[in-house]
């Protein structure tokens, strides 16, 4: 609920910091003191439109605050916002703020930080609903019609209705993703045929090869052998004639170095303590004749072969396109392919998968049928009893001729659901049905939606006939009603006290009025008045009570006069009668 309102350099308000509490406010002074201001205030907060012609004149700015404790209703509502958009500070307080500047910018703040204007409204929604002459109606939109049918129809039967919302809900939600897989594997044969070819070929190629991990490296080093064969074989061939053949001009290394091992034999025996010289010279002795043994065994392979050379290149060269398609290496090469497999393995499978899910979502529609009828059935007869209660409500209004029903209308879609009667409608993650609240103000005119009746008072009775209502399943805390009692007179504008004053049981009313008979139920009461000072027009708000609201009474019954004052306590006394059964 709103509990404090600060304005500043508004419209032709200089500042006013008001402080509410719950029930009914009345707001009572003569027309042009500044009550809309108020309201246009209130709406400034709640993201609607403004413009520089707000400022009050000679100030930059202009600016409105509003501070509201949030009601259990409204909380879930509220704080899922706030905690979206991380501006949670306190789960049970919200300041809205906004700032109007000359130059055309303006600000709006939750929390103090600064947010968009539709944050604004969105959060605003939640807490406030005027009705009046603006435009923030939310049972004018049609979007809340069914919303609100639902909570009324919750009040009466919750245990069933909820639990068939639930399983509708969840049958929808099957449904969808159902649809969104058969779409997918219905794609055109063509493309998937296309798609069928290219996988076959990856698949092939790549099994052609018939790859091995690691062999690409093997094959290199064989290609840089069978290049470089004849070059191989005359280095090797030279290591060994040094090594082991000799020349004519110069003996073999081996030759030489056997006649320092038995050099070094002979000083052994002359020289034991020299063994080790000896030993030494034979491990050599004996690592060349192993160099020896292994140079003749690289040069058996060392061979020029141009076939060989030219089989490898093409394998090499086969490996490198298949990297360049597939992967960097033989083993993504190898992956791709599994992976090639199983997508071809679900695309051959595609028709038996397409027609397990088109079973599956008849069956689901079939569901959703079902419990879409169920929901039909007990919203149809919740509306009934709604639609009697607001007539109730209107004749109590002056408005007994009104006439109050809740459209239910169905479209048919052959790729709807099924329906008993054979037809196949659309659906809605709600429903089946699109809901809209009907009125026929006058005989003879027929039913007309919400938001096409006349405007004014009429609107706003019928505002008051639907709150009345619906106070258990509007969860919005704070109401706001403007011009509620034009075209009333005072015995309807006490039922209109009232009824209002019932309705503040259970949210925080506020109703701007020119109806003693009305004002007098208020538990709260303020005058609003125009001063001039210094040549400037400023709004002041005064709570009002005991004598001094009685003077207020009996000043909007005409000249306050001992008749006036007579009235205007026995107006009171009778709304005190009313609201405490004494």
């Amino acid at each position: 609920m709103l509990k404090e309102l600060r304005i500043e350099n508004f419209a032709i308000i200089d500042r006013i910091d008001l402080r509410f509490k719950s029930g009914l406010t009345t707001l009572t002074g003569e027309t042009g003191a500044g009550k809309s201001i108020i309201i246009d205030a209130v709406e400034t907060i709640l993201g609607g439109r403004v413009d520089a012609t707000l400022v009050r004149s000679g100030a930059e700015r202009a600016s409105v605050e509003g501070v509201f404790r949030i009601k259990s209703s409204a909380r879930s509502g509220v704080l899922s916002i706030l905690e979206r958009e991380d501006l949670l500070d306190d789960k049970k307080h919200i300041t809205l703020g906004r700032e109007i500047r000359l130059t055309g910018r303006n600000v709006a703040r939750i929390n103090g930080r600064s947010v968009s204007v539709s944050l604004l409204r969105e959060v605003g929604d939640h807490l406030i609903d005027v009705h009046g002459q603006s435009e923030h109606l939310s049972l004018l939109r049609v979007n809340r019609h069914l919303t609100l049918l639902d909570r009324y129809t919750l009040t009466d039967q919750a245990l069933s209705v909820r639990e068939i919302l639930s399983a509708y809900r969840k049958t929808y939600r099957r449904l969808n993703e159902v649809s969104d897989q058969i779409q997918q594997l219905q794609r055109s044969e063509q493309e998937i045929a296309h798609r069928a070819d290219i996988l076959k070929y990856q698949i092939e190629e790549i099994q052609v090869a018939q790859l091995i991990p690691g062999e690409e490296a093997g094959l290199r080093e064989e290609r840089n052998r069978l290049a470089n064969a004849e070059n191989l074989a005359k280095l090797v061939q030279e290591s060994l004639v040094i090594l082991d053949e000799g020349t004519p001009e110069a003996s073999a290394a081996t030759d030489m170095l056997g006649q320092v091992v038995q050099s070094l034999a002979s000083l052994m025996r002359l020289d034991p303590s020299q063994s080790i010289l000896h030993e030494r010279a034979q491990s050599i002795f004996e690592d060349m004749n192993d160099l020896a043994k292994s140079l003749r065994g690289y040069l058996e392979t060392v061979e020029a072969n141009p076939k060989r050379l030219d089989s490898v290149e093409e394998r090499l060269v086969l490996i490198d396109t298949l990297k360049r398609k597939y992967g960097d290496s033989i083993p993504e090469i190898l992956a791709h392919a599994a992976e090639a497999k199983d997508e071809l393995a679900n695309i051959t499978h595609a028709e038996e998968q397409l027609e397990d899910l088109v079973a599956e979502r008849e069956q689901l529609l079939t569901r959703l049928g079902k419990d879409g009828g169920a929901l039909a059935f007990k919203r149809r007869a919740a509306g009934e009893k709604l639609a009697r209660s607001m007539e109730e409500q209107l004749g109590d209004l002056r408005m007994s001729e009104a006439r109050f029903k809740i459209d239910f209308q169905q479209s048919d879609n052959p790729e709807g659901v099924p329906l008993a009667d054979g037809r196949r409608v659309s659906y809605t993650p709600n429903g089946l049905e699109h809901v809209e609240f009907l009125i026929a103000p006058n005989p003879g005119e027929g039913y007309k939606p919400l938001v096409k009746i006349a405007s004014g008072g009429e609107t706003s009775r019928l505002m008051l006939a639907l709150k009345n209502v619906l106070t258990q399943a509007d969860h919005i805390p704070t109401l706001i009603f403007d011009e509620i009692d034009q075209g009333i007179g005072g015995r309807v504008g006490a039922i209109v006290g009232e009824k209002l004053w019932t309705l503040a049981r259970h949210h925080q009313v506020f109703c701007i009025t020119h109806l003693p008979q009305l004002a007098a139920f208020g538990d709260h009461h303020f005058h609003v008045q125009k001063q001039i000072s210094d040549g400037r027009t400023t709004t002041q708000l005064q709570p009002l009570k005991g004598e001094e609201r009685i003077v207020e009474l009996a000043h909007m019954m005409g000249e306050v006069s001992e008749g006036t004052l007579h009235s205007a306590r026995e107006i009171s006394q009778k709304a005190d009668k009313k609201t405490t059964g004494n």
